[in-house]
């Protein structure tokens, strides 16, 4: 039994069920938008996401038709949002699949992901999962403003730490920090444990983010994205910014120099990332990352009393920071 499917092993029914569930919260009479949406459904990832939410609900208690609510808008958001990304980024490829805007083009991506966007609201409303819906919007706004501060800082090679992790907790981790949160309220847990839920969720998040940082310096071009591709686009992450800081002003201008090069050839990108080992960028980043995933483990100690939910929920959240895509 592989590692995803040990961790899916408590929560199988819950999986299974939750496939159906979401299939229908997304049923239309349209033609083209029913093609699109079947091919969307096939090319489904690993489901960390619903994962989050099933195993969070189940150390708190038996799972809720909430449960299954908000496992499903937060699926429609999170592949909305990937949806738009897309279009932004201009990406043709995702999971291995083609993209949706390199088969229908941008605009009826944008409007299958305004699609999804709808869905979830009124998957919410529908059921008055009103808090459910009040968790997720926030973290829709948190990805919004996170995108948008990424953005303003795209070629400035020169970020602090505390803007690195302001940008990644809002991009990534607040959608991982709504998936605990929402589990946990879906059993009705108080404002107490909801907001432990979606501490402990945030630090994975977080965790999951630099994983993504370290696998840009470290994989192969046969797997996922080609090494280097956040350097090419300009993206200044963890590693660098922490070698950036072990250097002298006559190797950062250096650095810079290749950095800001509107197209980088694979001897620019190897460059930088000798340099990042080097200066130990890539050691300082996982130290940082099995911090935040030590410290969300100390936090569910106390629910280790249920087991089966409890080992898998602690496997997930290694998997985050051992994956190796």
């Amino acid at each position: 039994m592989g590692q995803l499917d040990r961790i899916k092993s408590p929560i199988k029914k819950e999986l299974d069920q939750f496939e159906s569930y979401f299939r229908d919260s997304m049923k239309t009479s349209i033609p083209l938008l029913d093609i699109v949406l079947n091919y969307l459904v096939r090319r489904k990832g690993k489901q960390m996401r619903p994962m989050f939410v099933f195993l969070s609900a189940r150390l708190l208690g038996e799972t809720t038709q909430s449960t299954y609510t908000a496992a499903s808008l937060i699926e429609l958001l999170h592949n909305a949002t990937l949806i738009h990304d897309d279009v932004v980024d201009k990406s043709y490829k995702r999971r291995g699949y083609f993209s949706l805007n390199a088969l229908w083009k941008s605009k009826i991506s944008v409007l299958v992901g305004d699609y999804l966007l709808s869905r979830g609201l009124l998957l919410s409303v529908r059921n008055k999962e009103y808090d459910l819906l009040e968790i997720v919007s926030n973290a829709v706004k948190e990805m919004s403003e996170g995108e948008l501060m990424q953005i303003k800082n795209k070629r400035k090679i020169y970020i602090t730490e505390k803007e690195y992790f302001n940008v990644i907790t809002k991009k990534t981790a607040s959608l991982i920090a709504s998936c605990t949160a929402c589990g946990a309220r879906s059993v009705n847990g108080d404002e107490e444990t909801i907001d432990t839920f979606y501490r402990f969720g945030e630090k994975i998040g977080i965790a999951f983010q630099i994983k993504d940082d370290l696998l840009d310096y470290e994989r192969s071009s046969t797997i996922g994205k080609p090494a280097g591709n956040d350097i090419k686009e300009k993206k200044v992450t963890l590693p660098l910014i922490y070698a950036l800081n072990q250097s002298d002003q006559k190797e950062q201008k250096e650095i810079k120099k290749v950095f800001n090069r509107s197209s980088k050839n694979g001897t620019e990108v190897r460059k930088i990332i000798d340099f990042v080992r080097e200066k130990h960028g890539l050691e300082y980043a996982r130290s940082r990352m099995e911090t935040l995933k030590e410290e969300a483990l100390t936090m569910l100690e106390p629910y280790s009393g249920q087991k089966a939910s409890y080992d898998a929920l602690v496997e997930l959240v290694k998997y985050t920071v051992e994956r190796n895509k």
